[in-house]
């Protein structure tokens, strides 16, 4: 049973998401802080820095933004990136004051202002369009060849030529024609904003499209797995909730429960639940543990045998801890909603066998992540890496 939890408690929205009854994504909302991750506008280019090949640009938010030069280029395979970005000098491709259509990829903090891209995505229920570019792909969560191949024909068949899109994994088994719909829907979106922006004659910097709110952005990646139940303490909410109901069928039968209470995550001891998933060290079943330590470039995962002395034979001790740490920091990543690069320090496996089948779990694992994920392999130094797209917060 899924469910989700909002619980409003002066100007912080917390929302859970639970399945029968466990907490297994928790993102945090701060009134004060508008979310603008998603949005896209006409920006300003204030500063370019050659050396960094990077520049500033002005979105009309306190601090400007930045943009590096790969953000700035048409979207190319990755391995030729490399090559095109040192061949390429920034100044040629942007100019001071140069009006540019831009999405922010990544939230400012207070360090740092957004992070933004001339790349734009454009999430719907059953695909991502990527205008300006020729890239059809697809969920690696559709599995089936046939839905694959049934689902990439009807991408090509009903996209306009300059636009690009991934299909996402609500779309399969899903109907022809609710998908074509989706389609056209969403090229509609892109069309309203691109004309926007031409229609600007001042140069100034203007928001031209808010991304949905963190609510309907995690409802729009549930569609497909059928929320139950949404519990909220707030009018406001509620009514959002009921225009989403409206818009999206797949809500038809999700039941809305408004409570009175001030803060309504006592019901299935949530309160505690969220509390631990902040907790640094996580035991495991068989009494190892974890760390979880986050820096400015990336997050630390350190797997230790605890109080856990297993049986006579130490390789398969390691590998038992090793393997309930791997179950664990999956769903500890998806419950955090960690990005980027992850570094996992696991208890150094001797035999090869097991150091392959820890990898393989681990991606096995992971498909249950609504978000992508990248995992690299050991590195000579027997260290995890991996990256992972966050889904919400602003934590990354």
């Amino acid at each position: 049973m899924i469910e989700l939890v909002i619980n409003k408690k002066d100007k912080t929205k917390e929302i859970s998401l639970l399945e029968d009854q466990i907490l297994i994504e928790h993102y945090e909302e701060n009134g004060e802080e508008e979310r603008k991750e998603g949005n896209i506008y006409l920006g300003i280019v204030k500063d370019i820095i050659p050396g960094m090949q990077s520049a500033f640009i002005n979105i009309g938010t306190e601090k400007n933004s930045f943009i590096h030069l790969k953000d700035i280029l048409p979207k190319i395979d990755e391995t030729k990136e490399k090559q095109t970005l040192e061949q390429t000098i920034i100044q040629k491709e942007i100019k001071q004051n140069q009006k540019l259509l831009v999405q922010v990829k990544k939230d400012s903090n207070e360090k740092k202002g957004a992070r933004v891209s001339t790349h734009i995505n454009l999430p719907s229920t059953y695909i991502v369009l990527m205008p300006d570019t020729d890239i059809v792909t697809i969920s690696q969560k559709i599995e089936d060849k046939k839905e694959q191949e049934r689902l990439i024909k009807i991408l090509r068949q009903n996209l306009s030529k300059d636009n690009g899109a991934i299909i996402r994994t609500s779309a399969e088994n899903k109907k022809e024609q609710e998908i074509i719909e989706d389609i056209k829907n969403t090229e509609k979106k892109w069309n309203e904003i691109k004309q926007k922006y031409e229609e600007q004659t001042k140069n100034e910097p203007i928001q031209l499209y808010k991304s949905e709110s963190i609510v309907e952005k995690i409802i729009i990646d549930l569609i497909d797995k059928k929320i139950e139940k949404i519990i909220l303490n707030d009018k406001e909410d509620y009514e959002e909730i009921k225009k989403l109901k409206t818009k999206y069928k797949e809500l038809k039968n999700t039941a809305i429960v408004v409570k009175d209470e001030e803060n309504i995550q006592n019901i299935y001891d949530l309160e505690k639940q969220i509390e631990k998933s902040k907790n640094r060290r996580i035991w495991l079943k068989c009494g190892g543990f974890i760390t979880i330590d986050k820096t400015e470039a990336l997050t630390a995962i350190d797997v230790n045998t605890g109080k856990y002395t297993g049986n006579k034979n130490l390789n398969q001790t390691i590998y038992k801890v090793n393997e309930e740490a791997t179950i664990e920091i999956a769903k500890q990543l998806r419950l955090r909603d960690i990005g980027g690069i992850i570094i996992i320090d696991y208890i150094d496996m001797k035999i090869q066998e097991d150091k392959e089948k820890i990898e393989k779990l681990l991606k096995e694992c992971l498909k249950k992540d609504r978000t992508k994920t990248q995992v690299e392999g050991f590195t000579k130094l027997d260290l995890m890496e991996m990256t992972r797209k966050h889904i919400c917060s602003h934590q990354d």
